[in-house]
This record gives C-alpha cells, structure tokens and sequence, in this order.
C-alpha cells in the first residue's frame, strides 16, 4: 500500500503558497495512481487528471459523456497516494455544480476547472465548440465558490471563447469569471506569443497555460512561459 504524509487540506495549503511564490508550476497529467506517484518523485509540482484523458480511457469521445462519479472516483485514486496538490478538469460541471464540488474536496482534490461551453462539450483545441452565456458561466462559478468548505481549494474558470468569440470577447468573459470568485483564469487555445502576452496583460488573476502537441496553441517551454507570467502550467494534454 501507498503512504502519503500530507492531508488533503496541507496539500491546497502548498498550493496557494505555490500560487503565491509566482514561479511557474509544472503540472503534469496523470490517468493512474502509479503515474501520479512518478510525477511526485521525479520532482513536479502538481498533478493534473484531464478530461480528456479520461474519457479516452474508459473507452468514450470527449464531447461530455463521463459522469461525476466517473471522474471523481478516479481523481480520490489519484490524489490519495500523492503529497502533490491535484487539480482536475470537471468539464462543465456535472449538471451540478455544489455537488460536484462538495465531491472533489470531500475526495482530497486542491483545485477544479470548469468550463463556459454547453453541456455536451467539445476539445477546447476542436472547432465548432457552442458556448453558454457569460451570465450563465457566472452563475455557475458563483455556485461552486459557495459549495466549497476550505477557502485554498481553487476554483479555475476556463474560456473556451477564442477561437468562437475572438480575443476580445473571451477576455471580457473571463474578468466576469474572475468578478465571480474564480482565482485562476485558463484561457483555452491561445495561438501564440500575441494572445498570450495580451491576456497577460489584460487579467489580473493567476493564469493556467496548456501545452499539447495536437493543439492549437504554440509550444512553449515552461521558462519561455514563465516569461510570460504564466503560473500555473498544464504541461499535458488536456480537452
């Protein structure tokens, strides 16, 4: 069996300070406890389970068909054999945005991400994603703020409005997230230094970048992206 030394609250605890050092943070997906496990010893300074990820593993399209008992089940398996803070996508939010959080920090989870598309979502780096209102995202942020018992677990607002809205627009939608109580913004498919660098520029929140290789986002190493005042970074696939 696997021993860890630190509860869940001592895990978000390291979070926030590490939120708060400013230094970019290397996050690493991982599907499995053993995986999870490797990311600790080989020194990252999180764990991240993808929806994605996810879906493809239990054999569905990623166009929101896992369920919350699906992810969460698998994220407690994860986070419990790690002394590393986990974060995880919930996609649109389970149909219930208080449950689902009531969830993960009830399974040990630090952090969450949930995203303004509609319920049957899409690859944040596919096209033809549909959007739910600004308004409606709101709502649902203000929800999950309210759900929560520990203050330092983290509610993440991801924007998918890119490459549906154009720049402008997702900016717009995401100082409405950040209004609402969401402490990190994840801009979803950002092209290149230009959209990065005016995101940057334009929020004042911690900001989640994701690397992946299918993507639509430029490849950028974790110091070039801490150049750019990323911090958090997802160094993984991730839809």
């Amino acid at each position: 069996m696997h021993f860890v030394k630190k509860e869940p609250n001592q895990k978000r605890e390291d979070f926030v300070k590490k939120l708060k050092s400013n230094k970019i943070l290397r996050v690493p997906g991982a599907y499995n406890p053993l995986t999870a496990k490797l990311i600790e010893e080989i020194g990252y300074d999180a764990v991240y389970v993808s929806g994605g990820v996810m879906a493809n593993d239990l054999g569905f399209p990623d166009i929101g068909l896992t369920t919350l008992q699906d992810v969460s089940t698998r994220s407690y398996l994860i986070s419990r054999v790690t002394n590393l803070p986990t974060i995880v996508d919930i996609d649109t939010g389970f149909k219930s945005c208080k449950e689902t959080i009531e969830t993960f920090e009830e399974f040990g989870i630090s952090a969450v991400h949930l995203e303004d598309q509609i319920e049957r979502k899409r690859c944040g780096h596919l096209d033809n994603k549909e959007l739910i209102t600004t308004d409606s995202m709101v709502k649902k942020i203000k929800e999950c703020v309210a759900a929560r018992k520990d203050k330092n677990f983290k509610i993440i607002a991801r924007s998918d409005a890119k490459s549906v809205e154009g720049i402008d627009k997702m900016i717009e939608r995401c100082k409405a997230y950040i209004d609402a109580g969401a402490e990190i913004i994840f801009p979803e498919a950002l092209e290149n230094e230009k959209d990065f660098e005016k995101v940057r520029k334009e929020l004042s929140s911690y900001l989640l970048a994701n690397m992946t290789e299918f993507g639509k986002s430029k490849l950028f190493n974790y110091k070039e992206l801490e150049n750019l005042g990323y911090n958090p970074k997802v160094s993984y696939e991730e839809c």
